[in-house]
């Protein structure tokens, strides 16, 4: 019965996710069709003729209902074709892939702090008393520094004063990309390791308190032995809810950072391409992060429906 009940949740997880992206695709779709701006005066310029336009129209297949290019654009995107670049007239798919590497790099780097340090000074919060207020004061003023304050600040001091860091770009290889990203990763994991603090903290805190917890101690159990497997089990659910949503929140972050750093990634792309009104490059990014935000959460969902027994139980 159990097995059944899950059964179902998985798939109505995964049948939203699909509702989701789907939905989400059309209203970034319809919203960039009903946008100020035209595209063919942006590829052929103000002083095209009237006969040149509507062959561009034509060609673009503009003169076409919002559903009929919605669903030429769809079928296009299933079978990885994301239109052509109305700036540079490339594949929007060559101008991507070379960049979401870099951005997946950023993200990775930025996540493995995120995790790293927020649930390391969320558990020291949780079981301390004494350090609960210094962490308390550090998560408060992550919150309240802006991301892009933080980061402008990292360049000031360590790249341009120290010299530590490079002060913007991708780098090239491998090893020296992981250089160029280590500003750019640690101003994006401030805020949301921040968020990821004060709820594991919260979460630890709590389970501290609990009267089984304070039966083990009593028992003698040593304290290590209470916290990995009393207190951080049963907070588990919690903190890897945090540290999943704020893995996917990096996704849509990366394109403050990497403006801010010159990274060219994904997220500088989207920029360029809505202030140069190149609509297909603006709808294949835009919906890169959507499907990665929506890919995440959805993991987490069933990652929890796997680990907690209520979860499965519910219909």
């Amino acid at each position: 019965m159990l097995r059944s009940k899950a059964g179902r949740r998985i798939a109505a997880t995964v049948s939203g996710a699909v509702a989701t992206i789907i939905v989400a695709s059309f209203v970034i779709f319809a919203g960039l069709a009903i946008a100020p701006g035209d595209p063919v005066a942006q590829i052929l310029g103000p002083k095209a003729s009237d006969e040149a336009r509507a062959s561009m129209r034509e060609k673009l297949g503009l003169d076409d209902s919002l559903l009929e290019r919605y669903w030429h654009w769809l079928s296009g995107a299933v079978h990885g074709d994301l239109g052509t670049s109305l700036t540079t007239r490339q594949d929007v798919s060559s101008l991507i892939e070379p960049r979401l590497v870099t951005t997946f790099l950023l993200v990775a780097m930025a996540s493995v702090l995120v995790i790293v340090v927020g649930v390391s000074l969320g558990v020291f919060g949780g079981v301390s008393e004494r350090g609960r207020g210094a962490v308390a004061t550090l998560v408060g003023l992550a919150i309240a520094v802006p991301g892009f304050v933080a980061a402008n600040l990292l360049i000031g001091v360590f790249a341009v004063e120290l010299g530590w860091f490079p002060t913007f770009g991708s780098g090239s290889g491998l090893a020296d990309r992981i250089w160029h990203l280590v500003l750019p990763s640690i101003a994006l994991s401030i805020g949301y390791g921040a968020y990821v603090t004060q709820l594991t903290s919260a979460a630890v805190a709590e389970e501290a308190e609990k009267e089984y917890v304070s039966t083990a101690h009593g028992r003698g159990v040593p304290t290590g032995v209470v916290l990995r497997h009393h207190t951080l089990r049963n907070a588990v659910m919690p903190v890897l809810t945090a540290s999943g949503l704020s893995v996917a929140g990096l996704v849509a972050g990366t394109v403050v950072v990497e403006q801010i750093f010159a990274v060219d990634g994904i997220g500088a792309l989207l920029i360029r391409s809505i202030t140069s009104k190149d609509y297909p490059v603006v709808i294949a990014v835009s919906m890169i992060i959507v499907v990665a935000f929506v890919l995440i959460t959805t993991l987490i969902d069933l990652v929890q429906v796997a680990l907690d027994p209520r979860e499965r139980a519910k219909a």
